[in-house]
């Protein structure tokens, strides 16, 4: 355990956590309900047979999964399973009508909380606090004390956590364009620029005309470059707490104003797509597969679908993945934001549904099993022989992308857990990011806040950080100086950020006096 990570553990005992959720009825309204028969929704049956369950479950495919997984799902696990798949973009609607009505599930998916209904439902008790269940599952029992206090609420963990990768982040870079120009893979925060400049200025692609940048970037300053950028520099993750337990937002340090003077220098020169602004993350890719540009950040493992997206445009792109950036090049200044702590949600299991303890351990072992290797390849690759051939080494390779993409990829986001197994893709690029995602674990910057609670926060936060959002492009775009975007931050603070800061403060002596 890395000391960035151990040092926000105690932060974690308290507060709510980030989650907002998803919705729907049992079979829902609109819901398309998968699973063998289930007759009840409860979990029972026991020894005597498959238990049947019913699952709120989350969509993010175009349609609903066929084929042979969920039977062999059931078949394993010796259950019965009710899938009500929800679609991602209605998710928020169907949990307020699902909560509103009392028609939940024994599980349901929650992903993200800003919503203040799923909340108030987590905080006043409508779901099973776990933890003391746990430790009777092996595989339950495994989950970091890290991991269940950042996932808790109010000191109790109301589910079961989704597992994810502490710091997927990096910097993809046109290996072959650095070879062209007889530039080294960056190690610090000036090479990085020169390489962005030497792509734009160099003709990296040899075709006669200056038509390439050297990054290629979208519209979000969290999942594209800025905040990737701004850990090189040492920005806090969201917020940094001192010695005596003042907060400061992150984007009231020095360590923010460099990373827009850095996005800036890059927009000023023409070494980023000057329309980064307003670019969505699939032109982003495509123009990074077209060889407009040669430095990509974001996540790590993107590298392989953006390799796959220049065949027959880039056909001789080569790909060098980099995790170790920093403004000197030293290692100990190393440090990466871990988005949402590594928690993706939770799979909840409201009293309303799950009647007593026995009900629900017989759904926690579900669940546990859920993370046996056998149900994550699965969940992932599919059936061995059917959707992938695997190796000696347990290097799996997908047989016909269109079958997988219908029979497995949807249950890929319901994986209670998605690291930490010996079975992997055999692609070079995804064996190479997964390394560097797994070392990044080393570095990562947790947010100490995530599980404090500032009901402020909770109801104008997102309206609030629109200031600052603004203001940030507005300083890299040159509309305003560094006084305009200072001034930017003080209307943050006046407008509600003030008593943010407060009711965090607060939160933070709350759990350090326990």
């Amino acid at each position: 355990m890395s000391p960035k990570f151990k040092s926000w553990g105690v932060l974690m005992l308290a507060g709510v956590l980030l989650l907002s959720a998803c919705g729907g009825g049992k079979g829902g309204e609109g819901a398309a309900g998968t699973g063998g028969n289930a007759q009840s929704s409860g979990a029972g049956s026991g020894a005597e047979g498959p238990a049947n369950i019913s699952w709120l479950n989350i969509l993010h495919t175009p349609s609903t999964p066929t084929g042979p997984i969920l039977p062999k799902i059931e078949e394993i696990t010796n259950t019965k399973l009710k899938i009500s798949w929800i679609p991602d973009a209605s998710k928020e609607e169907r949990i307020n009508t699902a909560l509103a009505s009392d028609s939940l599930a024994d599980i349901v998916t929650l992903t993200i909380l800003d919503n203040s209904s799923v909340r108030n439902a987590i905080k006043n008790g409508m779901f099973w606090d776990v933890e003391p269940y746990l430790d009777e599952f092996p595989n339950l029992a495994s989950i970091p004390e890290d991991t269940r206090r950042s996932a808790s609420i109010g000191g109790k963990l109301y589910g079961i956590p989704f597992q994810k990768d502490l710091a997927r982040n990096g910097v993809v870079i046109r290996k072959d364009w650095l070879d062209k120009l007889g530039l080294p893979v960056p190690k610090t925060t000036d090479e990085l620029m020169n390489v962005a400049k030497a792509f734009t200025e160099q003709d990296p692609d040899g075709n006669g005309v200056k038509d390439t940048t050297g990054f290629v970037d979208r519209s979000d300053l969290i999942y594209g470059a800025f905040k990737t950028l701004s850990s090189y520099f040492g920005t806090p993750n969201n917020w940094r707490v001192s010695e005596d337990g003042k907060m400061t937002p992150e984007f009231d340090t020095e360590e923010y104003i460099k990373t827009m003077d850095y996005m800036k220098t890059l927009y000023d020169n023409g070494y980023i797509n000057k329309d980064f602004a307003v670019t969505a993350k699939n032109d982003q890719q495509q123009a990074f597969a077209q060889g407009k540009a040669g430095i990509y950040v974001g996540a790590l493992f993107d590298a392989k679908n953006l390799l796959i997206l220049s065949k027959g445009i880039q056909d001789n792109m080569e790909l060098a993945l980099v995790n170790n950036i920093t403004p000197t090049g030293k290692e100990e200044e190393r440090a990466i934001w871990a988005a949402n702590n590594g928690i993706g949600g939770l799979l909840a299991f409201p009293r309303s549904e799950v009647k007593d303890e026995a009900e629900l351990k017989r759904i926690l072992k579900f669940v546990n099993d859920l993370m046996d290797e056998e149900i994550f390849t699965l969940m992932t690759y599919g059936v061995e022989g059917v959707h992938f051939t695997a190796d000696a080494q347990k290097a799996v390779t997908i047989k016909d992308s269109d079958v997988w993409k219908q029979e497995v990829q949807p249950f890929a986001s319901s994986r209670p857990k998605e690291f930490g197994y010996e079975i992997h893709d055999a692609d070079p690029l995804k064996v190479e990011s997964t390394k560097l995602i797994a070392e990044n674990a080393k570095y990562a910057v947790l947010n100490p806040a995530y599980s404090l609670e500032s009901e402020t926060f909770t109801t104008q936060g997102s309206e609030l950080q629109k200031i600052v959002t603004d203001a940030t492009y507005q300083y890299i775009l040159g509309k305003i100086d560094l006084n305009g975007f200072k001034a930017a931050v003080e209307n943050w603070k006046k407008s509600g950020g003030a008593q943010i800061i407060s009711e965090y403060e607060a939160a933070y002596k709350e759990v350090n006096s326990k």
